[in-house]
C-alpha cells in the first residue's frame, strides 16, 4: 500500500478521534490559535513534515482571513492540486472568515472534508462552539498560548538539543529564561546564536551572562537592589550610576522606584495582616535575592509611610514626565528616603 493510501486510510480513525494534542498528517483540518506565533509556526513546520511523509510534494494555498471568503477557501480545498498533489490550503487571521456567518458552510465542511487537502486555519483567537465537536472528528485544534516557565524550560532543554545540537543544563534554562523571558521566538533565535558560539556544544550559565542583554526586569532589579539595605550613599550612587555610565532612560529609573515603592508597600500590608513570607513573595512577585531586603523593611516600616513613599513616587513620575521637576536630582531625593528605611 503507498504511503498515500495509508494516509488515507488512517485518515477515517481520526474521524472518531478527539482534538489532537498536535496535528498530523491524519487530520483533514487544523486549527492553530492563540498570542504564541512561534508555537503556530512550529505546529504548521510539522504538519507540512508529515503530509511530506505521507504524500510526498504538498502544494501550498495561503488565503488571508480579511480578505477571503469562505466560498474561495472551501472550492480551493475542494479542486484537485497541480498533478494531483495533496494540498494545505493555510488561512491566517482565520477568526475573521470563520464567522457566525461562516460557520454553517464550515460545519457542513467538516462534516465531509476532502482526502485530497488539509484546511490549516491560524489565528491570534478562536471562539469555541459547535464547530468545534465537528473538527474534532476530523482534525485538531491546538491552543498555541505563551507557555509557562516549567514548560519554557522543558521546550528550551529539547529544542537546544534536537535543532540547534547543543546542551544546556536547568541552571542555564533558568538564566536564559529570566533575562528573555517565555516567548519562543526569541528563546529559539538566543539559542541559535549561543549553541554557535558555544565550543564544546554546550551553553553554560557564564555564556548567557556574556551573550544575552539584560532584559528590562532585570535593569529595574539592578537599580532596585541598590535603593535599599546599603545606605545613602549607595542609593544617591545608583541613581548617578543608572543615568550617568548605564544611560538608562528616565522613565525606567522612574519605574524601578514607583515599583519598589510598590512592593514594599504590598509587603508590609500583607506582613502586617499575618501572611507568611512565602505566600508574600508569591503574591508581590518578588524571588531570589530580591526578596530578603525588600521583606526586612517591609516589616520594619508602616505601611502607611510607604503608602506615602509611592504616592511621591508616582508624583515625581508625574512631574518629570511635564517638566515640573530636575528627574536626576528628585530620584536622588526619593533614592534617600528608600536608604532610610
Amino acid at each position: 500500500m503507498s504511503m498515500a493510501k495509508k494516509a488515507s486510510s488512517k485518515s477515517g480513525k481520526g474521524k472518531k478521534a478527539a482534538a489532537a494534542a498536535r496535528p498530523t498528517a491524519e487530520h483533514r483540518i487544523v486549527v492553530l490559535h492563540g498570542k504564541e506565533s512561534h508555537l503556530r509556526s512550529l505546529h504548521s513546520d510539522v504538519l507540512r513534515r508529515e503530509l511530506e511523509e505521507a504524500f510526498g510534494d504538498v502544494e501550498t494555498i495561503r488565503f488571508g482571513g480579511d480578505r477571503a471568503t469562505i466560498a474561495e477557501v472551501l472550492d480551493e480545498c475542494r479542486s484537485y492540486g497541480l498533478m494531483q498533489q495533496h494540498k494545505l490550503v493555510i488561512v491566517d487571521e482565520a477568526d475573521k472568515l470563520v464567522k457566525a456567518e461562516t460557520r454553517p458552510a464550515m460545519e457542513r465542511y467538516a462534516a465531509s472534508p476532502v482526502e485530497t487537502a488539509t484546511l490549516l486555519l491560524r489565528s491570534d483567537t478562536w471562539r469555541p462552539g459547535n464547530l468545534d465537536k465537528a473538527i474534532a472528528k476530523v482534525g485538531a485544534i491546538v491552543k498555541c498560548d505563551t507557555l509557562k516557565f516549567a514548560e519554557a524550560a522543558t521546550w528550551t532543554q529539547r529544542r537546544a538539543e534536537k535543532q540547534h545540537g547543543a546542551k544546556i543544563d536547568s541552571r542555564a534554562v533558568e538564566t536564559l529564561l529570566d533575562r528573555v523571558g517565555t516567548d519562543l521566538g526569541r528563546l529559539d533565535s538566543e539559542l541559535a546564536k549561543l549553541a554557535a558560539m558555544a565550543p564544546d556544544g554546550v551553553i553554560r550559565v557564564e555564556l548567557i551572562r556574556t551573550a544575552v542583554g539584560l532584559t528590562r526586569e532585570e535593569e529595574v532589579w539592578v537599580i532596585q537592589s541598590r535603593l535599599i539595605g546599603g545606605g545613602a550613599e549607595q542609593a544617591i550612587r545608583a541613581v548617578r550610576d543608572a543615568l550617568g555610565p548605564s544611560k538608562q532612560p528616565e522613565a525606567l529609573v522612574s519605574f524601578a522606584m514607583i515599583e519598589l515603592a510598590r512592593k514594599l508597600h504590598a509587603s508590609a500590608r500583607l506582613l502586617r495582616s499575618g501572611v507568611n513570607e512565602r505566600q508574600v513573595m508569591s503574591q508581590v512577585r518578588i524571588w531570589g535575592d530580591a526578596s530578603r531586603p525588600i521583606l526586612t523593611a517591609a516589616r520594619s516600616s508602616d505601611p502607611g509611610d510607604l503608602a506615602d513613599l509611592l504616592r511621591d513616587a508616582v508624583d515625581i513620575d508625574a512631574k518629570c514626565k511635564t517638566g515640573q521637576t530636575e528627574p536626576a536630582l528628585a530620584f536622588e531625593e526619593l533614592a534617600v528616603r528608600f536608604a532610610s528605611l
